[in-house]
């Protein structure tokens, strides 16, 4: 088996990570040994950075997890847990952060949280009680680190503003098929569709602040309509994929990530496949680097024109 490198720090943290995440948001429905496999297939690569969600399964996610990871010991895996979202509104109160994480940490079986995200954009948000929630969290030793998901560059200011700790993390939405991050850097000043900014130009921003951008869905095409790989709806992107992908001998969910990876600004992918096959693949991905060409190559395949 392959190993990922630790040789990621996560943005501005101490923490220094694996390159990908394991997505832990559909292991609600598993038994506890077959989690306890998932989590063994990850930490034989490496991998032991874990993505969660409060809401992930109701909770269940983080719950069959705690179980699965009894045996083995707190300070060799890494923990990130979302919070934020309820039912019909977003929540960035203080009371509901931290009655979240004691939520979350209960469920884990765990004392402490290595990374906190705020789990998409609240409207309603207050950057001085999400401070105050975060330096409660900070002293009281529950969280260690902090990071947001689904920000724009404004967003994140006005909210690090308040901060006496650096965001550390943004999870958004990224991928072979979903690159508005990119298409608007390459379309500047065009009258076209790609052209469109669509996030404040967040991806040069987390570049220039040190931020760690963490792909999500990166398998998926639009919003959770499904995966692209072998998907008969994109022939032209899997005959490329097929063919770059045979000249390294490994799959097309290899090559998915390796073309995130191939990206200078260090992203952090999270997996989102409870297959273990699938997700031995996913982890294979850090081995490869693309050359510009092929990455390139695999980017108009995805029905991306370059001007």
């Amino acid at each position: 088996m392959g190993e990922i490198m630790y040789n990621i720090q996560l943005g501005k943290s101490s923490l220094q990570v694996p390159t990908i995440a394991v997505g832990c948001m559909r292991i609600s429905d598993m038994s506890e040994k077959e989690v306890s496999a998932f989590v063994d297939t990850a930490l034989n690569f490496g991998a032991n950075f874990f993505d969660h969600a409060d809401i992930y399964g109701g909770g269940k996610s983080e719950e069959v997890f705690g179980k699965a990871i009894k045996s083995i010991k707190r300070e060799d895996i890494l923990i990130q847990t979302k919070c934020g979202i309820r039912k019909g509104q977003f929540d960035f109160s203080y009371d509901h952060i931290v009655n979240s994480v004691d939520g979350s940490l209960k469920r884990l079986g765990t004392d402490y949280i290595d990374v906190l995200l705020l789990h998409r954009p609240d409207a309603l948000m207050e950057p001085e009680e999400v401070a105050k929630a975060f330096d409660y969290l900070k002293s009281s030793g529950k969280v260690r680190n902090f990071g947001v998901s689904n920000q724009n560059p404004y967003q994140m200011q006005l909210l690090q503003n308040s901060l006496d700790m650096p965001i550390c993390a943004n999870q958004l939405q990224f991928g072979i098929m979903h690159t508005p991050m990119i298409q608007s850097g390459i379309n500047v000043n065009m009258y076209n569709e790609s052209g469109v900014n669509r996030d404040g130009g967040v991806l040069d921003f987390c570049r220039l602040n040190n931020i760690t951008i963490q792909p999500w869905s990166p398998m998926q095409y639009g919003f959770f309509k499904g995966c692209f790989i072998d998907n008969e709806k994109f022939p032209e992107l899997n005959k490329t994929m097929d063919d770059i992908a045979e000249k390294y001998g490994v799959s097309k969910t290899t090559l998915a990530f390796s073309w995130i990876l191939r990206h200078p600004a260090k992203m952090q992918p999270v997996t989102g496949t409870t297959n273990l096959t699938r997700l031995a693949d996913c982890l294979k991905s850090a081995d490869i680097k693309l050359t510009r060409e092929e990455w390139y190559e695999i980017y108009r395949a995805a029905g991306n024109v370059l001007p």
